[in-house]
């Protein structure tokens, strides 16, 4: 084979493996749309600087990879994790333990103010 001559499998003018300019192409395929199919909504989620409700709003990222019959599932869960952090506040702290109640300075022998003479 020769430049002259193109080899089996090349058009002329071309090196071998390109595609030639006027060869029929295919069209390009364009990526299959389905629009019923589940995608992530891009929502952004901004930390609360509570770690149980951070947890429970990142959970709503699970709900992106279902149909959206499998939503209302995801949606309860995290409504109840919600509802028990906010019942939690509702509650407050636990009291502070009280020290047990320690009369011994307070007793008639050793109390100074009922013994003055």
């Amino acid at each position: 084979m020769s430049d002259s001559m193109p080899g089996p499998g090349t058009a002329a003018g071309t090196a071998p493996g390109e595609i030639p300019q006027d060869a029929p192409q295919e069209p390009t395929r364009a990526a299959a749309h389905d629009p019923a199919a589940p995608a992530p909504l891009g929502v952004v989620r901004t930390p609360t600087g509570n770690a149980g409700v951070d947890a429970e709003l990142e959970r709503l990222s699970d709900a992106d990879h279902l149909p959206a019959g499998g939503h209302i599932e995801v949606y309860e869960d995290v409504h109840r994790g919600l509802r028990d952090a906010l019942t939690g506040l509702d509650a407050g702290p636990a009291p502070a333990p009280v020290p047990p109640n320690d009369n011994s300075y307070n007793t008639p022998d050793n109390n100074s103010y009922n013994n003055r003479s």
